[in-house]
């Protein structure tokens, strides 16, 4: 039987597009998914759609869809992503409108809901996870509360025959496991077969991850054209073997060792991760070298899937103001500290000293601390001071005594740059699968 091909089409909202577009013209894929949530990135998509209801998805959608929707029509190869983010509904017009502008003459697109459950959390308090508290300890502060749906939410997108299908927050696995039950008519209670599915999907869910993005390090382990790197995709049979691998001609590279690093990745127990579909076993995973960028995967399995659904809470959590200033020359990191050490007592006169901050000097010590960088004497460095406030006025003062180095020193200083951001924190709660109820709209060109 000829194996079913999945590819990866994108890791993270802000990642590359022609990886994705070459997959869609070479890759002769069943299906092309796009992964692109991160834990925040649906609170801060609220906070877009509340400013504008028609926002709330993807930024990057469109331009996506204008890469690969001709090329993936004109191959039968289906679109699944979570794009959708905060507003799904919204994305799956958007996709029509790309298609218009196109000319394209037929589309349909299946749009998944049910994840948003703010409601039902306003209404119930429940424990938050890794913490004494609960949702209450939220409250005027909660902007949103997604819970990760399944496979088996996406199938009836599925078998509408959909085009494209496009979600919220969904299990990342997800998103492979569910074309392949589809394709496969796979059981949602094949425990072990579903635990193979996640083990394929885990692996492409980060695209260029797999494929050498993440672990290039010059001289130990050596990427070849990572400029060009490819994403990648799995050739899966019913069985759910599969081989990772990659298109020819792309930079990067698929072996053992890539395929090991992604397994691992965000693994916290590999006898028990945990999905909405099922709680799947990776500690008996094989991975075998197949030829030159190919890995066979097999030995996954897994047990019933949990009784409840991981939620994520997004919550305002004040602000934060930043400023940098560079020094350069002899003497440039005694004149980085001397900043540092004026703007310490510039925070206690203004009244923000007793707030969370971080004073470092990039090139020295921002990444491991002051122990690692003590004997280094560097050209240049970098100040950075950040504050968490409570108040935007409180962030913009921070900005606001960094620029004020410039004429009242230490010498030299140039190059400021202020910022202020909004802080968006995220939580997790567990709630009953009965408070999720998925539906499925079609929209149709």
């Amino acid at each position: 039987m000829k194996a079913f091909r999945i590819g990866s089409g994108a890791g993270y909202s802000g990642d590359r597009i022609d990886p994705a577009r070459d997959l869609a013209e070479r890759g002769e894929l069943d299906v092309l998914a796009f992964e692109c949530l991160a834990e925040r990135t649906i609170a801060l998509a609220q906070l877009r759609r509340s400013q504008d209801p028609r926002s709330g998805y993807d930024p990057m959608l469109q331009e996506r869809m204008r890469a690969v929707l001709p090329a993936c029509l004109r191959q039968g190869t289906r679109i699944v992503t979570n794009m959708g983010a905060a507003n799904p509904l919204a994305a799956g017009e958007a996709v029509l409108e790309v298609a218009r502008e196109l000319g394209l003459s037929r589309l349909r697109v299946a749009v998944v809901l049910g994840d948003d459950v703010l409601p039902w959390m306003q209404a119930n308090d429940v424990p938050l996870l890794e913490s004494e508290q609960t949702v209450r300890c939220l409250d005027g502060r909660l902007i949103s509360a997604n819970a990760y749906l399944g496979a088996d939410a996406l199938l009836p997108a599925l078998q509408s025959g959909a085009d494209v299908v496009i979600t919220g927050r969904v299990a990342d696995p997800a998103l492979f496991l569910a074309p392949l039950m589809q394709h496969y008519g796979w059981r949602a209670d094949d425990w072990p077969l579903l635990g193979q599915g996640i083990v394929i999907g885990h692996l492409l869910e980060c695209a260029a991850q797999v494929s050498g993005g993440y672990i290039a390090d010059p001289g130990r382990i050596d990427i070849p054209r990572l400029e060009d790197v490819g994403f990648p995709l799995a050739e899966v049979q019913a069985d759910g073997r599969a081989v990772i691998t990659k298109l020819a001609g792309t930079g990067g590279r698929v072996d053992r060792l890539t395929c090991t690093a992604q397994l691992l990745y965000e693994l916290e127990d590999p006898q028990r991760y945990l999905q909405p579909d099922v709680v799947a076993d990776f500690s008996r995973v094989q991975l075998q070298e197949a030829g030159a960028d190919r890995v066979r995967v097999q030995g996954a399995s897994g047990s019933a899937r949990p009784e409840q659904l991981k939620v994520t809470l997004g919550y305002r959590e004040g602000y934060i103001g930043e400023g940098q200033i560079s020094y350069a020359g002899p003497g440039a990191r005694a004149r980085g500290e001397l900043a540092l050490a004026v703007l310490r007592h510039r925070l206690q006169r203004i009244g923000l000293g007793g707030l969370e901050c971080r004073a470092e000097l990039i090139g020295v010590n921002a990444m491991h601390g002051p122990g690692l960088g003590a004997d280094r004497e560097p050209y240049e460095v970098r100040v950075r001071l950040a504050v968490r406030t409570t108040t935007r006025a409180q962030a913009e003062r921070v900005g606001q005594e960094v620029e004020a180095l410039y004429l009242n020193g230490p010498a030299g200083g140039g190059g400021v740059t202020q910022a202020v951001r909004e802080v968006v924190a995220a939580a997790s709660a567990l709630i009953p699968r009965s408070a999720v109820t998925p539906t499925c709209q079609v929209l149709e060109l």
